[in-house]
């Protein structure tokens, strides 16, 4: 029994561990009005973070069509896959993830089970890598299904934006919210936990930094943590010394820039944390 990972580029794992653990990554598309790039190969993302701000016209992204999905799993079937887990950004947030299942039901001669982690970024990345490493360890699919069930209960990514203008040119906020948001310099803070965003607001950069921390520090005990950014490292790294004294696993985290996929709907300057509670 061979079991195979499936994700999207939206997962931001470094490309080291989809290495190691073979997990294939079917890109999305970022739209410009010159064209369409797939994300992570045709464009990099510090080129589209340079240019994010100056983008008369705000980019869109797209999700992969089901044949892109349907070729992947096949590969993976002629490879030797025996069963495939197929692993994306929360359905509340993206048609990805609803891509994947219809191609996954159209699969013959192999099973195709997809996962929906109610996450986005790490927060599906760590997931997937949890489902790898299960996969090489031996696991069998239920085994595997029900520990990522889990998982996605206890996983929560939470980020400081550093405007609401992104999301308003989204249109994933009112024109009207951003307004009072740019009026009143409001610092939005995102959090999602199992398919469900919630947003709050920070009067400062430095207040919502301290509510980071001040979440990070609620959740309890940390059973896994990653640090992530837009176009934002050193402001990472300065988190990654904060949250020290009240998580010790923060010094050997990851710290990775989000994908353009999700970085056009909050901008440059953001960052975060996607931590999974112990149990």
């Amino acid at each position: 029994m061979t079991i195979k990972i499936v994700t999207d580029s939206t997962c931001d794992l470094p490309g080291e561990i989809i290495e190691k653990y073979g997990i294939t990554v079917v890109p999305a598309y970022i739209n410009f009005t010159d064209g369409s790039y797939l994300d992570g190969i045709e464009i990099s993302r510090k080129e589209f973070y340079d240019k994010l701000p100056n983008y008369q016209t705000p980019p869109t992204t797209s999700a992969p069509a089901i044949g892109t999905f349907a070729r992947a799993y096949k590969k993976l079937l002629d490879e030797g896959a025996t069963k495939i887990i197929s692993i994306h950004i929360s359905s509340t947030l993206s048609g990805i993830y609803n891509v994947a299942v219809l191609a996954a039901e159209a699969m013959e001669n192999i099973v195709v089970k997809t996962f929906d982690p109610g996450n986005l970024s790490l927060g599906t990345g760590l997931i997937v890598e949890a489902a790898a490493k299960m996969a090489e360890a031996g696991k069998s699919l239920e085994e595997i299904l029900v520990k990522l069930k889990d998982l996605a209960q206890r996983t929560y990514t939470f980020a400081a934006l550093d405007t609401l203008k992104f999301l308003q040119r989204s249109g994933r906020i009112s024109r009207l919210k951003a307004g009072f948001g740019s009026l009143l310099q409001v610092k939005p803070v995102l959090k999602m936990n199992a398919g469900q965003v919630a947003m709050e607001a920070a009067r400062t950069s430095n207040g919502a930094i301290k509510h980071l921390l001040e979440t990070l520090k609620s959740l309890g005990p940390i059973e896994s943590i990653a640090l992530v950014h837009t176009n934002a490292s050193e402001r990472a790294e300065l988190l990654r010394t904060q949250a020290k004294e009240m998580c010790a696993q923060i010094s050997e985290a990851y710290s990775m820039e989000v994908t353009p996929v999700i970085g056009s709907h909050i901008g440059p300057g953001a960052v975060g944390f996607v931590a999974i509670k112990a149990t």
